[in-house]
């Protein structure tokens, strides 16, 4: 091999070592330029800041016209619970609190009249009879000595599940509107101040309010309440 093709040889080989020796070797420090540390610069002819505090206005809370007129005293409202009466009782309750320090405000349930109250226990009890009527007539007519089943049994079990549902469905209704009074009544101290039945209507929460103010500000019920 003469030196010309050694030349040719060797110049790749050197190249390429000095490529990999490039590669793998990190490169030098960038020099770190030192700038002298200059205090902050502070003007002398400049005065400090004074704060002056600011007072805020808030509006005068007008003070409550009732006095303490509400101590001792008791408002009553009886509502009627399952016609859902109570959120309209409770914003009262609220009112009236607030209208009159110091007054005891009591929601109670206004109960039905008795006869009410006994049929609405009465109408599970048919309700569930009808549904086992339907269901299992055709054992239960033998059991008491009927052995033909009457027609209005036929048809009933002709519709079965569309029969029980109506059953449920009445059933619900009626005892949902034998449980239910549609009262809102009002007493201050044992008298009646506003009655829903009498009147047909919810009363207004000023119109409330004016009608226990007046009561309570009665020279009896003041004398008493002290």
């Amino acid at each position: 091999m003469d030196k010309a093709q050694l030349i040719l040889l060797g110049l790749p080989i050197f190249l390429f070592c000095s490529d990999l020796f490039n590669l793998f070797t990190p490169p030098p420090p960038k020099p770190q330029h030192h700038r002298p540390h200059q205090p902050p610069h502070i003007p002398h002819h400049q005065r400090p800041a004074v704060f002056i505090p600011e007072t805020l206005d808030f509006p005068s809370q007008k003070p409550n016209s009732f006095g303490s007129i509400g101590y001792g005293n008791t408002v009553e409202i009886n509502f009627c619970v399952s016609c859902s009466f109570k959120g309209t009782a409770v914003t009262m309750k609220k009112m009236l609190e607030t209208a009159f320090p110091g007054l005891d405000v009591i929601l109670a349930n206004y109960p039905t009249p008795a006869p009410k109250r006994l049929l609405a226990k009465v109408v599970p009890v048919a309700q569930m009879g009808v549904i086992g009527m339907i269901v299992a007539g055709d054992r239960i007519f033998p059991l008491i000595g009927i052995t033909q089943p009457p027609a209005w049994f036929n048809s009933l079990r002709a519709n079965r599940f569309g029969s029980m549902a109506s059953t449920w469905l009445i059933g619900n209704f009626l005892q949902s509107y034998l449980q239910s009074s549609g009262a809102f009544e009002v007493h201050c101290n044992g008298e009646l101040v506003f009655s829903k039945l009498k009147e047909g209507r919810f009363p207004g929460e000023i119109e409330l309010r004016d009608l226990i103010s007046k009561t309570l500000t009665r020279p009896s019920i003041v004398a008493g309440s002290y």
